[in-house]
Formats: structure tokens, C-alpha cells, sequence
């Protein structure tokens, strides 16, 4: 679409009065969504683990864009006493929200570890915590005219390598196989709620996306060449700025037209980098029964289920 780039955000819509929370807001691409976000008019709250990098974002935000509504919140994914904390002052303030952005995550942990309530951190922050975080959401969101979900994965949820019948990793851990399976897991969870909102009548958009190929703090524990990459200042020919990278994201959560439990991503060679726009799903994502088997699972393993405001189907 003509004046989608990283240098003009030209086609960002007046967002004045909507209301939005970014995940991972303290840095990369979710520092870029959050601050487009900012600057097109929307009151954000800056979500990060880090508090004070987090606050330091949400000041930065504020310093660059005169007349800034901003806010910076405590947020560990990977605690889900952290989310329900999260959640409940936000539910306080009883206010509609708008636009949440599932953007935070980890990736290539070289080994496994565990959250603070016993899940395979990969897992368990990139999915199960945005999983029970949405939900918790959902009432405020229902509270919106037209609200909508944004989860970000990652063009590798289209690997082979992913493995949903162990995603806790609980039979044999490979820092990689956990994100490509967290990342596969957040579009079959982006599918499956816009399934079930529909079946409950709900005006709720849920989409997933792909930034293409970036070089971000997330990599820290990447590879060695990825590693390499950055150090020599090659981001430009194989990645994007963390600003392109979030051209995706703020795509889906602000154009009109976008197609509920739709995927979208860079259109360009490749998928690495380009205008954003809808791209082909992962092929694993396209059995609903599964999808459907992992809602149960991270229900269970949460405990959180969604409010929806008619029966929620079975």
C-alpha cells in the first residue's frame, strides 16, 4: 500500500481516543509499534518485564510526540500472578481498550529453563502468558466499539521443526525448536480467537503477523552468525530496523479492511522485509481441531478461561 514504509508511516491512521497496550514495549520492535502508536494519537500503556527500561521507553515516547498520553506498567509473561496484577488495574480503571498488541517474547534460550510457575520459559512467556493476559483482557476489549487483537510471531512458525506435541519441552529442549514452536502456537491461539469470538457474536478482530527478518534484542542468545550480523553492521542487507519490523503489526491494528484471523507480514522478496500486507499462514495452522486442542491445553495449564458474553463453544 502506497506510503507504508519506515520513513514515512504516511498511511498510520488518527487513532485520538483509542486506548492501547503493547507487550514488550521497552525496546525493539515493540518500543517502534508502541511509539508509532503514540505518535498517531492513541493513549498507550508500555508493557515490559524491565520496569525501568520500560518507564524510560514510555519517557522517550512522551519527550518525542507533543501532547503524548503514555504509561509504562510492570509486566512478566512469564509470571502469571505478574498478569493477573496486570490485568486487574487495568479492569480497575474500567475503561474500553482498543488495541492489544502481543508482541513481547523470548527466543533461543541455550538452555531450558522455567518460569515461576514451572513452563518452559520460551513457551510459556511467547504463548501461555499472552494466552491468559488476552483473556483477562477480554472484557475490556468486548468493552471496545471494534477492538482488536495483534499477536506477533515470526516467519519461522512456518518450520517444520515445530513441536506441539511436547511444547513445554518436558522430553528434550532445543532453544530453537521451543521459539519455532511458541511462534507457530501464537497463530493457531490469533485463529482460534477470532473463531471463538465469533461463535459468541463478539465485534473482536484477532490477527497474527510476521515482521520479516530483524535484528533486535531478541537475538542476544541467537546464533553466532546472527551474532556476527549485527556486529558487522549487516542488519541492512539480510534484516530491517526494529521501525520496518513493526510496519506488520501496526498494519493489522490500524488499517481498515483487515480480515479477521488473517496473517500478514512484509510482502517483499522473501517475507524479510518490504511493504506489509496478508501472506500465506503456516500449513500447521490450518487444522482448527488442533488449534482448538491447544485453547483447552493452555486453559488448563493457566487456568485462565475467556468471559465471552455468549456460551463459549465447546
Amino acid at each position: 500500500m502506497t506510503g507504508w514504509s519506515a520513513r514515512t508511516l504516511s498511511a498510520l491512521p488518527d487513532l485520538s481516543g483509542r486506548v492501547a497496550v503493547v507487550t514488550g514495549a521497552s525496546g525493539g520492535i515493540g518500543f517502534a509499534t508502541a511509539r508509532q502508536l503514540v505518535g498517531a494519537g492513541a493513549e498507550v500503556v508500555f508493557a515490559g518485564r524491565d520496569a525501568e527500561r520500560t518507564r524510560a521507553a514510555a519517557e522517550q515516547a512522551s519527550r518525542e510526540v507533543p501532547g503524548a498520553r503514555v504509561r509504562a506498567a510492570a509486566l512478566d509473561l512469564a509470571d502469571l500472578a505478574s498478569v493477573a496484577a496486570f490485568a486487574g488495574h487495568l479492569t480497575a480503571e474500567a475503561r474500553a481498550l482498543d488495541l492489544l498488541v502481543n508482541n513481547a517474547g523470548v527466543m533461543n534460550l541455550p538452555e531450558r529453563r522455567t518460569t515461576r510457575d514451572g513452563f518452559e520459559v520460551t513457551f510459556g512467556t511467547n504463548h501461555l502468558g499472552h494466552f491468559a493476559l488476552t483473556g483477562r483482557l477480554l472484557p475490556l476489549l468486548l468493552a471496545a466499539r471494534a477492538p482488536r487483537v495483534v499477536t506477533v510471531s515470526a516467519l519461522v512458525a512456518r518450520s517444520r521443526l515445530a513441536h506441539l506435541d511436547d511444547p513445554l519441552s518436558e522430553h528434550r529442549y532445543r532453544g530453537m525448536t521451543a521459539y519455532i514452536t511458541s511462534k507457530l502456537a501464537n497463530v493457531l491461539f490469533a485463529q482460534e480467537l477470532q473463531r471463538r469470538a465469533d461463535a459468541a457474536g463478539a465485534p473482536l478482530t484477532s490477527v497474527a503477523v510476521h515482521p520479516g527478518a530483524s535484528l533486535t534484542g531478541l537475538q542476544r542468545h541467537s546464533s553466532r552468525l546472527a551474532q556476527a550480523v549485527g556486529r558487522a553492521g549487516l542488519g541492512r542487507v539480510i534484516g530491517q530496523s526494529a521501525t520496518a519490523a513493526a510496519l506488520p503489526a501496526l498494519y493489522a491494528a490500524t488499517l481498515p479492511g483487515i480480515r479477521p484471523g488473517g496473517f500478514y507480514g512484509p510482502t517483499g522478496r522473501l517475507e524479510c522485509r518490504g511493504t506489509p500486507g496478508p501472506v500465506k499462514p503456516p500449513k500447521a495452522a490450518a487444522d482448527p481441531a488442533r488449534a482448538g486442542e491447544l485453547w483447552r491445553m493452555s486453559e488448563r495449564l493457566t487456568g485462565v478461561t475467556y468471559p465471552w458474553p455468549a456460551s463459549d463453544p465447546a
